[in-house]
């Protein structure tokens, strides 16, 4: 049986003819007959040759079209859901702000004036219309250019746009063709239809037809009439060139022609064209804003995270599904929302009024006074008029200067132009003078992260100020020196002078640490040195114990990700970190020492609740258990009489509770961190651009603008009941033998005895605690003893649990080598 000829022999032996035939049409002393006849040969072989390269090329590019189940999948794709640990909803990772809507429930005039105007024949073709292909090519070549594209051809780019491309080629149209026959083949021509509907953009973030009424029309897509229906249907040949919003003459002659095509198809009477077309367009417009829930800083954190883990396990976080159970609760994460914008907003108010005005005097100690104050003034107009050094550098960083510099204008006719535009300052004033904050809530137990709020509002602010943004912490540093000196052996009634010092640094230039109040000249305590944050008593215990013992003292608590600069200064707060890490480290204190790294997501399940993945919470010993006690025992002083007692005296927080304020130089940040033995709360106030400070010093301490925020998310919580309020730290003796039958006992000996329990909180003051050196000593009880064997027994204790993690590295150094 004779073998069949392969398609390259075939187009050799055409060419060959070919050529034969030109050879004839060149020769000599041939007659025109003969020589017309052969160049009609050569014509039709060459067009024969051009057909089986044509296939040859196509048959190329079918591998490198979306296959059929592709396709199935386009149509069955699902967002990702984040899902609170109450089961509450939270985001979800759409590719598109698009509401897929069943074709049921589109208006049949869109139908209608989509067939008439895109593709009358669209239920008579496979994918393909050759005759209007025919006819474009037609119109092509006489120099008026006509697209030939079905409905399904369409549906191909706007589905596959990176696999099918934009640009004009033969290559393209025909991956578009080959999609075409392929969708024709997977879907019906209802589902090419409704899946064409739901995928086209709209502009404004409106994709789909669903979105597109409710952004132009404000109305579902089920509702739109004749005239509304042309309206869009018209856009899809340019939606900026026929936007209804800033082009209203194009768009309605745009809308006219589609009415035209559904009359010429016999959808409308020529009557009811002509009435029709008198008509104006009417749009309820409102740009949509893609729906963000209730923490969205965290849903875009999780996001990242989410992309990587989905790309190296085969998962689109956009189509397949997925279900992202996270730690966040709902209710205490919409405490925090609102705690956040009550406080910022009635301190952004201060802001206004104190940068508005001539005088720099403190005006109350109460924000709800500015609020009146704020309509009589220009907000922050003082500072815009009496820094115009400041404002010029803002104008110089803007995008508006770099884009007119670069298109050649000089850069101080670029600097006038933008100061005489009204519009540009008023909204550069408004963005640099904005009030911003981040608060940040987990559990120490666990380390799971019970709410998050990155910012005022994400719409105006996107930036994460949780983990994102690294702020110098101020004060809030100091109980990490502090811990680490009680590490080194020192004990909480320690005592250094209350004194201003010189200290000499490695490059020879003098460091000299004051405090707001001038230096009393008496013996302070450590513990009193935290209580009243002073920065005289915690520059000498650094002196003692060194800047890279407190860097590694904070490393290990929590701080891990951000760069500590071991110099005597960090004793101060002066390397930036984020609030994410010092809630972290604030949280190993409040968890008796041992440190939890942060879980946001517990697990990952499939589209049909199958779980994919399971995380659970990494635990470190990083510290022991007699040091985070004392520790805690000092920052609970601060909470009962110093820098943060507004907790118990103005928010009323009885609950046992430690913490500790922080400002950093010229007021530029302010923070404030709570600890709760099942809840540890940050939060941090500041601007942007660190150029821009609260005006006052009463306004600008952590204790003035963080702790309210905190202290309004604990008051909600405690009075919802969210927080066990009979919760108590966890006690070094609490690792001993027997320690939850004798140790409840020898509490109830040493408050009958007058001894102070090292737990109960003490109930709000009324008035403010006595100054550091005012401050009565108390009197110890007739347990004294006891208490002191039991801290010989702590102290033991952590020294054999330092030898024992001494021990376990070295096992562990040995496995390694061998």
């Amino acid at each position: 049986m004779d073998q069949p000829t392969p398609p390259a022999s075939r187009l050799r032996t055409l060419l060959a003819r070919a050529a034969g035939l030109f050879r004839t049409l060149t020769a000599p002393g041939i007659s025109p007959r003969v020589r017309l006849f052969a160049a009609g040969k050569a014509g039709a072989l060459l067009g024969a040759a051009g057909f089986v390269l044509l296939l040859l090329w196509t048959i190329l590019l079918i591998p490198l079209t979306p296959s059929a189940t592709d396709l199935k999948k386009a149509k069955a794709e699902q967002p990702s859901m984040l899902i609170s640990a109450d089961g509450k909803w939270l985001a979800s990772y759409k590719r598109f702000n698009r509401d897929w809507v069943p074709l049921d429930q589109v208006s049949p005039h869109v139908v209608a004036a989509l067939i008439a105007t895109e593709d009358h024949r669209f239920y008579e073709h496979h994918g393909i219309d050759f005759y209007r292909l025919g006819g474009a090519v037609l119109h092509t070549l006489a120099g008026r250019t006509e697209g030939g594209s079905t409905i399904t051809q369409q549906l191909a780019r706007n589905l596959y746009p990176e696999e099918i491309g934009r640009q004009r080629s033969l290559s393209r149209k025909l991956k578009e063709a080959i999609t075409a026959l392929k969708i024709e083949r997977a879907y019906t021509k209802r589902e090419i239809l409704e899946t064409y509907l739901n995928t086209v953009p709209f502009l404004y973030n409106a994709f789909g037809i669903e979105m597109a009424a409710r952004t132009y029309f404000d109305k579902p897509a089920a509702r739109l009439n004749v005239l509304e229906s042309a309206t869009l249907i018209g856009m899809l040949k340019g939606t900026s060139y026929y936007n209804p919003v800033t082009n209203i003459k194009r768009a309605t002659e745009r809308r006219n022609a589609v009415l035209g095509q559904m009359a010429r198809r016999g959808v409308l009477t020529e009557a009811a064209l002509e009435a029709m077309k008198k008509k104006p367009i009417v749009l309820d417009f409102e740009r949509l804003q893609e729906e963000r829930g209730i923490a969205p800083h965290f849903a875009e954190h999780i996001r990242k995270w989410l992309v990587e883990w989905a790309d190296r396990h085969d998962y689109n976080i956009y189509t397949d599904g997925l279900r992202v159970r996270t730690t966040i609760d709902s209710r205490l994460q919409a405490m925090a929302n609102q705690a956040l914008a009550r406080q910022t907003e009635a301190l952004q108010a201060v802001a206004d009024v104190e940068w508005g005005m001539r005088g720099d005097r403190l005006l109350s100690t109460s924000a709800a006074a500015y609020a009146g104050m704020r309509q009589r003034v220009r907000p922050f107009g003082h500072l815009w008029s009496e820094r115009p050094d400041l404002v010029d550098a803002f104008i110089r960083e803007s995008g508006a200067w770099r884009n007119l510099v670069a298109g050649g204008m000089d850069g101080g006719e670029a600097l006038a132009k933008l100061r005489g535009d009204a519009e540009f300052m008023d909204k550069l004033r408004r963005d640099k003078t904005r009030l911003e904050a981040g608060f940040i809530a987990l559990d120490p137990k666990t380390g799971e992260v019970r709410a998050w709020v990155g910012s005022r509002a994400f719409d105006s602010g996107q930036f994460d100020h949780v983990a994102r943004a690294q702020r110098q912490p101020g004060s809030t540093f100091k109980p990490f020196v502090y811990g680490a000196a009680l590490e080194q052996g020192m004990t909480p009634d320690r005592t250094f002078i209350d004194e201003v010092r010189d200290f000499r640094m490695r490059d020879g230039t003098i460091w000299r640490p004051t405090d707001i109040t001038p230096a009393t000249g008496k013996p302070m305590t450590l513990a009193e040195g935290l209580m009243y944050s002073k920065n005289t008593i915690t520059a000498q215990v650094m002196q003692v114990i060194g800047p890279n013992i407190a860097a590694d003292f904070a490393r290990r608590s929590g701080v891990r990700q951000s760069r500590l600069n071991p110099v005597p200064a960090l004793a101060l707060g002066t390397s930036p970190v984020s609030l994410a890490e010092m809630a972290t480290a604030y949280g190993t204190i409040a968890n008796g020492g041992e440190y939890r790294k942060p879980v946001l997501v517990t697990r990952v399940e499939d589209k049909d609740g199958n779980t994919l993945v399971e995380f659970g919470g990494e635990s470190d010993r990083v510290m022991g258990r007699g040091v985070a006690e004392d520790l805690t025992g000092m920052l609970r002083g601060v909470v009962n009489r110093g820098t943060g007692q507004a907790i118990r005296s103005q928010f009323g927080i009885g609950a046992d509770v430690a913490g500790k304020t922080g400002t950093t130089q010229d007021n530029t940040d302010g923070w404030f961190i709570l600890m709760h033995p099942r809840l540890v709360a940050g939060a941090w106030v500041g601007f942007d651009d660190p150029r821009i400070t609260m005006r006052s010093s009463y306004w600008g301490q952590g204790a003035h603008n963080a702790l309210p925020i905190v202290g309004d998310f604990f008051r909600r919580a405690q009075s919802s009941r969210m927080i066990d309020t009979q919760a108590r730290f966890p006690r070094a003796r609490d690792a001993l033998p027997g320690a939850s039958i004798w140790g409840p006992v020898l509490d109830w000996f040493e408050n009958l005895f007058g001894g102070p329990s090292p737990t109960a909180p003490p109930k709000p003051a009324a008035k403010p605690a006595p100054a550091p050196s005012q401050q009565p000593r108390k009197e110890g009880g007739p347990l004294d003893a006891i208490d002191q064997v039991l801290r010989d027994v702590r102290n033991a204790q952590d020294d054999i649990e330092r030898q024992w993690h001494w021990v376990q590295n070295a096992i562990d150094g040995l496995r390694k080598l061998f």
